[in-house]
């Protein structure tokens, strides 16, 4: 209770100091106040399943939005629970803009997809924001696939707009961001699919598998007939 009742005592003889303090402290009234610094953009709340991409230079978690991209995310899921992306590598690194996986091991030898694309959902309320995970395409922008590329920085210029289609964004990055970055700058050649920008030093990944979800048993091998 002494104890209390001291601080209260010290904290009442600070107050004239404080309120002098702050008297003399106060900007002239003709001086406007700081304006608040802007919040960094960012992508709302995403809901859906989680990825772990476990790579050689570590391990990145991406959160999926199953319901702002529904197709671009079951596209995606269908391709990691059939371990496609297992023992491939991330093919290109822009500097400052992207890096990208999907379909091509360290050979630079393209792995097959399945028959059909995604439908572009570019126009679902995210962005292309640093930190974004995006669905490649081509000329076609209904032909997504596998591939994807993780946004770097933020590249506004990916997004939907009245003169590009723009790439469907379908999650976030939530864990790993360093490990990104780090891919970001690794040395680039033309020994890839995308001359110029292809890792020197393949960077493999290990495995993609889908948080909280176990494995799929191995598909039983077929016996010989003797």
């Amino acid at each position: 209770m002494r104890a209390i009742i001291l601080a209260l005592g010290l904290s009442l003889l600070a107050v004239p100091a404080l309120a002098q303090d702050a008297q003399s402290a106060a900007p002239p009234a003709d001086q406007a106040p700081a304006p608040a610094s802007t919040p960094a953009p960012a992508n709302p709340p995403m809901t859906g399943p989680q990825l772990l991409i476990s790579t050689s230079m570590g391990d990145i978690t991406l959160q999926l939005d199953s319901a702002r991209a529904p197709k671009g995310v079951a596209n995606v899921l269908r391709y990691v629970r059939e371990k496609h992306y297992d023992g491939t590598v991330f093919y290109r690194v822009a500097k400052g803009f992207v890096i990208q996986m999907g379909s091509f091991d360290a050979k630079g030898q393209g792995r097959g997809v399945y028959p059909g694309s995604v439908p572009l959902e570019a126009d679902n309320g995210l962005h292309n924001l640093r930190g974004a995970a995006a669905l490649a395409h081509g000329d076609d922008v209904d032909s997504a696939t596998a591939d994807f590329f993780i946004d770097v920085g933020d590249n506004p210029s990916l997004d939907k707009s009245d003169t590009s289609p723009g790439y469907a964004v379908f999650g976030q990055v939530t864990g790993g961001m360093d490990v990104v970055d780090q891919i970001s700058q690794v040395a680039v050649g033309d020994n890839g699919p995308m001359k110029g920008e292809a890792p020197v030093d393949p960077i493999l990944i290990k495995k993609v598998s889908v948080v909280g979800e176990p494995d799929a048993p191995p598909k039983p091998v077929a016996k010989k007939k003797k």
